[in-house]
């Protein structure tokens, strides 16, 4: 016989099958940026999930995805305390964890635009860089990713001004030397 609690209930894991359908790619995504390697990745969301499993749903249901973006942060600051590195994502690693495939003329000019962002966003410091992608990639609010990162809600709206600020200022600036050459 099963508990209230228990989450070996059948609508539990049907809750657990749709929680992971909806947010499984984003969190990919989001420990493939931090650790650069989309395996180390999926490892760390596969865990997150487990973790999931072992949770009272009514515990977690109403935030599950601040949650999962927690415990996934967690785990890849864990992976980098073990392994004292961290390199960056590779484009054809992020193409693979991407959505839609675009038509060939859209895929060029987006990863054109990509990869100069993503080039510019890897010199900014790490929390700013953090702050961007929650925000920007996986549409957190501000209050999401407070309680993601453990910054204060003002120094969240700093950091993503401050990030997006130099940002404008470095394609800007490569925009102005492109087309000068």
């Amino acid at each position: 016989m099963t508990t209230q609690n228990d989450p070996r209930r059948p609508e539990d894991a049907a809750w657990i099958r749709e929680v992971l359908e909806r947010h499984e790619r984003s969190l990919i995504l989001y420990a493939s940026r931090m650790l650069g390697d989309v395996e180390r990745a999926r490892d760390c969301v596969q865990e997150a999930f487990l973790r999931l499993c072992n949770q009272s749903r009514e515990e977690v249901e109403d935030g599950v995805e601040v949650w999962l973006f927690t415990v996934v942060r967690n785990l890849c600051h864990d992976v980098f305390r073990k392994e004292s590195r961290m390199t960056e994502l590779e484009d054809e690693r992020a193409d693979r964890t991407a959505g839609s495939a675009p038509t060939p003329e859209e895929l060029a000019e987006v990863k054109d635009s990509h990869s100069r962002v993503l080039e510019s966003m890897t010199s900014l410091p790490p929390k700013q860089r953090e702050v961007l992608q929650l925000k920007f990639q996986h549409g957190l609010s501000y209050k999401e990713i407070s309680r993601i990162t453990q910054e204060s809600v003002g120094n969240v709206g700093w950091l993503l001004h401050t990030g997006l600020k130099t940002l404008r200022g470095r394609l800007a600036t490569s925009e102005i030397q492109g087309a000068e050459a």
